[in-house]
């Protein structure tokens, strides 16, 4: 009966984790069509924002032309201010492409793992190391901070942290281990601020260190 549990168990985790490397490891694709992808997912959450986006750009060449025209040189000032007007405007459109990224994951599942999977330099993450029919989860990243144990779902998600830990502790003895539960309640990371709390999490591994940890 156990052995049976087992491999259902098994086979749940395998199933889970092929799933959340075909989400995460999308094909690679061009500027164009990145930027695309974002007008569709704002303009779908919030089609106010590309007002914004607009208003900022032509206010800035507005300003622009204004000081030119004190100045003489209304012209040549409006050339200049151009490209900081888009500048501007794509910033902005930028930042309302992210925030309308995180609400379209948000509660799903392998939601914490595909915002660590896009960190593309200095953090390694395996997606569900440890997963439980009810989609209480842990993913496992490596950085240069140690081993990062991180947390999605219930309260049998702690559980499974302490388990993950457990693990770790016998198989990289001695390396810092972090545990992580994503969420919006007192104690967890909010999905969208969860790249920059890894990514700030203190060094306490050189490289020949990290790559070691890897390699185990």
């Amino acid at each position: 009966m156990f052995g049976r549990k087992k491999k259902a168990a098994n086979a749940a985790n395998q199933n889970t984790r092929q799933e959340l490397k075909k989400s995460g490891a999308p094909e690679k694709q061009s500027q164009l069509s990145i930027i695309k992808d974002a007008y569709k997912l704002i303009k779908r959450d919030n089609p106010k924002s590309l007002i914004w986006c607009l208003i900022a750009f032509i206010l800035v060449m507005v300003f622009g032309i204004i000081i030119g025209n004190n100045l003489g040189h209304p012209i040549y000032f409006g050339i200049l201010a151009f490209p900081l007007s888009v500048l501007v405007a794509f910033y902005m459109f930028s930042r309302f492409a992210n925030t309308a990224a995180f609400k379209s994951i948000e509660g799903q599942m392998g939601a914490g793992a595909s915002v660590l999977m896009s960190i593309r330099r200095g953090v390694v993450t395996t997606p569900a190391v440890n997963v439980t029919r009810a989609q209480d989860m842990v993913h496992r990243a490596s950085s240069k901070a140690g081993i990062i144990l991180i947390g999605e779902g219930g309260y049998a998600v702690k559980a499974l942290l302490l388990d993950e830990r457990r693990k770790m502790e016998r198989f990289v003895p001695g390396v810092p281990i972090t545990e992580v539960l994503v969420g919006n309640s007192q104690g967890q990371i909010p999905l969208k601020k969860l790249q920059k709390h890894v990514k700030k999490l203190p060094k306490k591994l050189n490289t020949a260190q990290l790559r070691e940890v890897r390699a185990r």
